[in-house]
């Protein structure tokens, strides 16, 4: 074995538990062609969240996790919002859902950034669906103070934190926001938000608040340094402005915004703004931090027609995507892993064009398992 060392990527986006979607996710929806998308997905998803306990999502996120350790990811972000039973009713301990994805992180040698969501209602003056009670809380102030109980678990244990995140400007209303921007300002927490992913959110947000959902997290004080705009797909130039005014981070997505038929990311229009790019593995339907960087390069060159995109900027692609996600998840540092220069798909690279290899031709199969006794990922919060 010939090994090149590099920075272990930060998974900055998951829900461990769709990985259990690969496939039955696939399925033509029952409707019109026209309404198999995003919003049909979303009634399989649910229909899978509500068979979990806190034992399955255990065992389904250990899965998920164990694949993920032995595909390069050092550290993940845990977007979480199946928190309660299925009729909504929290469960003795109300973190027992986090705690059970924490407990499977750390089983799978990752250090977890939990993001615990906060998530109210279907839409503007729409109640959640039976599908979405168990994600839902009556009011921001029992999600906070459930937020403050887990970060009371997480508190010592080694390789365990916790951030907070609002699942989109749909699921709550805009002083929740205000409340959450607020609240991980006062305890320096890095915060997280799906949004701008469908035509459709940006129509509902802009008929509920007037201005795009950019322009709502910008108003509602939700944008900064310590922020991560979950895909960021369908944005303009105003919203791309505010966020590099903000320096928040845009998380992409690839494989899953492909499988989801999201739309086109658009990669160059955010590094020419000088906004920082993280990747995700979402829906889990592949784990491959390779994968995703050589998506997130491809989809760049075809944005313009071009070979000179975000590799060409500095030629260590991967380097600059695993900084962002440690920046976005607020880690100093998610370890290293190694790749073997004597795979198939590395053999005969030259020692120079080696990063340039990495982002565009490796996959997860080139990644050696780590050398007994090393230490594979830091268990330092950034300060």
């Amino acid at each position: 074995m010939n090994p090149y060392e590099l920075p272990a990527m930060v998974n900055a986006h998951s829900h461990a538990f769709q990985r259990d979607l690969r496939g039955a996710a696939e399925r033509p929806a029952p409707e019109a062609h026209a309404a198999d998308d995003f919003w049909s997905w979303r009634e399989a998803m649910y229909r899978l969240a509500g068979g979990h306990d806190p034992d399955s999502m255990r065992a389904a996120a250990g899965r998920a996790y164990a694949e993920m350790a032995a595909a390069g990811y050092g550290a993940v972000g845990e977007f979480h919002y199946v928190h309660h039973q299925p009729d909504g009713t929290p469960y003795a301990d109300p973190n027992a859902m986090a705690v059970a994805v924490a407990e499977a992180a750390r089983a799978a040698g990752l250090v977890v950034v939990l993001l615990p969501t906060a998530y109210h209602r279907a839409g503007w003056q729409r109640p959640p669906s039976d599908g979405q009670r168990r994600f839902c809380d009556p009011d921001v102030g029992t999600f906070l103070a459930r937020v403050d109980a887990l970060r009371a678990w997480a508190a010592g244990r080694d390789g365990v934190h916790v951030g907070v995140a609002a699942h989109s400007v749909r699921a709550v209303p805009a002083d929740w926001l205000e409340a959450i921007a607020a609240y991980a300002d006062g305890h320096g927490l890095v915060r997280h938000v799906h949004a701008h992913e469908q035509p459709r959110e940006l129509e509902e947000c802009r008929a509920e608040h007037g201005v795009s959902p950019i322009e709502l997290l910008h108003r509602t004080g939700f944008l900064g340094p310590r922020t991560s705009v979950i895909h960021g797909i369908h944005v303009g130039t105003a919203d791309v402005a505010r966020m590099a005014e903000s320096d928040t981070i845009v998380v992409s997505c690839p494989t899953t915004e492909g499988s989801l038929g999201d739309g086109h990311f658009p990669a160059l229009v955010y590094r020419d703004a000088g906004v920082r790019t993280a990747i995700g593995s979402d829906s889990n339907v592949r784990i491959d931090p390779f994968e995703e960087v050589r998506e997130l390069e491809t989809l760049a060159r075809r944005e313009r027609r071009t070979r000179h995109a975000l590799l060409a900027a500095g030629g260590d692609l991967w380097g600059a995507v695993a900084r962002a996600g440690r920046a976005s998840l607020g880690l100093e540092d998610a370890g290293t892993i190694a790749v073997d220069r004597d795979h198939p798909e590395l053999a005969g690279v030259a020692a120079a064009d080696l990063p340039l290899a990495v982002a565009t031709c490796a996959s997860a199969s080139a990644v050696c398992a780590p050398h007994p006794g090393s230490e594979r990922v830091s268990r330092r919060p950034m300060s």
